[in-house]
């Protein structure tokens, strides 16, 4: 099991930029892969983005690809949103999320560790 922490969100206008951070516990991380998943008022959990145990291969949802950044540090165990071009339909709860599968998808199912998400509010 691995403790994740978000941090980061918060109100910005549209076309702006916003940097999600997430922390995760124990000396394991890189065994994790990681992703970030968005949930807007009244909508089901979606997938943003994904990134390999070892930071070589990332995942994007079309709706944010060339606008949204995952990467992330195994040594600091952070994994990173960089969002730009933000869009109010960007607005959502978004959550950092770890996988120790062995196999590899994007559909939440795929991930059984997650955080407690943090409020991202784009006004246009």
């Amino acid at each position: 099991q691995v403790q994740l922490v978000e941090s980061g969100g918060g109100l910005v206008q549209a076309g702006g930029s916003l940097r999600l951070s997430c922390a995760a516990s124990g000396r394991t991380f890189s065994r994790y892969r990681m992703a970030w998943f968005r949930q807007a008022s009244g909508k089901e959990r979606e997938f943003v983005a994904a990134i390999s145990r070892n930071g070589a291969a990332t995942y994007y949802a079309d709706s944010v690809k060339g606008r949204f950044t995952i990467s992330r540090d195994n040594a600091k165990n952070i994994v990173d949103l960089q969002m730009n071009s933000l869009k109010p339909e960007d607005t959502a709860v978004y959550y950092c999320a770890a996988s120790s599968f062995v196999a590899v998808g994007n559909h939440e199912r795929m991930f059984d560790n997650w955080g407690q998400g943090t409020q991202v509010t784009v006004s246009s």
